[in-house]
Order: structure tokens, then C-alpha cells, then sequence
């Protein structure tokens, strides 16, 4: 373990072997970080709530998963709730000057580039990557493998392996992600066959969801979960651009 001598780690934090913590980096006493957590300068780690009806001497934390990397500014913020903790998993890397608000949820290998701000209680799945400036809106939930365009203003839930920018525009499927992650093909189509029978149809997005999954036409882990998606949740969805979504999906890529 490293902790530079101008960091500071307040007593009752909790670092796994192998922690690098640099200068002026500040872990709260509310924060587990595990095995190999790198903490860059001027982060802030387990800083209470932007929350004016927070009480500070609330006992909750936060949780950061093994091998993330934190850089310069980043700012992680403790959970609302007694006993409860805001949530970074493991092997994620949250680059400079963002912000994950308190009670968030984020997935594992998740990518979050400069200067995103997810406000309090969003939720991102595993493999997802959001684009330097994003902003998400609070209870939001990002799939797994999704990806957030650089820009994007994001108020509604986006749904596992699409692709969104803009004011939550979804522009077809990140298959290229797909790929990467070593899925059969015969696996990727489905997950196309599921993105279009969701988003083609005019109507109630969780109830031709919810159809589709009850018609048993899709076996695949991967596409049940995309559908299932639709069927939990507080907020309305993503909706695609149909015609540049159809181009998306037609090329491949």
C-alpha cells in the first residue's frame, strides 16, 4: 500500500492491500476501497451528500470495488440513508472531474469518462461507457454495455447495449461492445431481433417487452436480459431515432 504524504486517509476507512492513494487525495472515514483501489490528487472519496436535508451524522458510506482507478477530482459522495453506501464496482476507471452522487450504483468495468455528473440514485450497469460531459438525471438506470454519447442530457432509463446521445436519443446497438465481449453472433442478431421488437412498434414499451418475453421467442441470456430491462424501473425510457437506428443495425456496426 502507498499513501502519499500529503494525502489524507481519516481514521476508520477501510483500504485493501495494495491501495495507491495520492497527494493531496481525500478518503473519508466512511469509505472501503478493495484490493489495488489508485486514488489521483484532489479526489474526494466518501464526501457527504449534495443533499440539503442530509444530516452529516448519518452513518453511511462508500463501497469501491477492487482495481478501480479514481483520477484527479473525481468526487464520490456517501449514501443518504443509515447504513446504506454509495456503490463503484470493481475494475472501473472514472477519469477526471466527475462526479457520482450519493447512492449510486455502479457495475463493474464500467468507464466513465471526464466531467460526467450522475446525480443521486442513478444506477449503471456493468461494461457500460458514458461520454466526457454527460449528464445523468437522478433515479436513472444505464444497462449493461450501453453507451453515453460525449454531451448527452440523459432523463430517461437507457436500455442494455444501446447506444445514446443527445437528449436521450438512442441511435441503434453498440455492437462493436458486443463483439468485443466475445458474444456468438448468433447471440449478437438476437440482441438485434429483441432492440427491434421493442423499438419498431408504436405503443407501451414495458407491455411489448413484457409480450415478447412471455412468447418465449428469444433464449439467450443477453436478450432476455435487454427486454427485461423494460419490464422494472421508475422512469420512461430512451426511445430510438428510428431511421438512424434502422441504419445502425442494417450495417453491422
Amino acid at each position: 500500500m502507498q499513501i502519499h504524504p500529503t494525502a489524507l486517509v481519516q481514521e476508520g476507512a477501510r483500504l485493501g492491500s495494495g491501495c495507491v492513494i495520492h497527494a493531496h487525495a481525500l478518503i473519508s472515514r466512511h469509505c472501503e476501497l478493495g484490493e489495488g483501489v489508485v486514488v489521483h490528487p484532489f479526489a474526494v472519496v466518501g464526501g457527504d451528500p449534495q443533499d440539503l436535508g442530509f444530516d452529516a451524522a448519518t452513518e453511511s458510506g462508500v463501497r469501491v470495488g477492487a482495481r478501480t482507478v479514481i483520477r484527479e477530482h473525481v468526487t464520490i459522495s456517501r449514501a443518504t440513508k443509515a447504513g446504506a453506501s454509495t456503490e463503484v464496482g470493481a475494475d472501473c476507471f472514472l477519469m477526471a472531474a466527475c462526479h457520482v452522487a450519493h447512492d449510486c450504483r455502479i457495475g463493474s468495468r464500467v468507464v466513465i469518462a471526464n466531467a460526467v455528473l450522475l446525480a443521486g440514485h442513478v444506477q449503471v450497469g456493468e461494461h457500460a461507457f458514458l461520454g466526457g460531459g454527460a449528464v445523468i438525471h437522478q433515479f436513472c438506470r444505464i444497462g449493461e454495455g450501453a453507451m453515453i454519447g460525449g454531451g448527452a442530457r440523459i432523463s430517461r432509463d437507457v436500455a442494455p447495449f444501446t447506444l445514446a446521445t443527445e437528449r436521450n436519443a438512442v441511435i441503434g446497438l453498440n455492437v462493436v461492445g458486443l463483439r468485443r465481449r466475445g458474444l456468438r453472433r448468433e447471440v449478437v442478431d438476437e440482441i438485434k431481433r429483441a432492440f427491434r421488437a421493442v423499438n419498431v412498434p408504436v405503443g407501451n414499451m414495458r407491455q411489448i417487452a413484457s409480450d415478447a418475453l412471455q412468447h418465449g421467442d428469444f433464449a439467450s441470456p443477453e436478450a432476455r436480459s435487454f427486454l427485461e430491462f423494460y419490464t422494472t424501473g421508475r422512469r420512461a425510457f430512451a426511445r430510438s431515432r428510428r431511421g438512424e437506428a434502422a441504419e445502425r443495425l442494417g450495417g453491422g456496426e
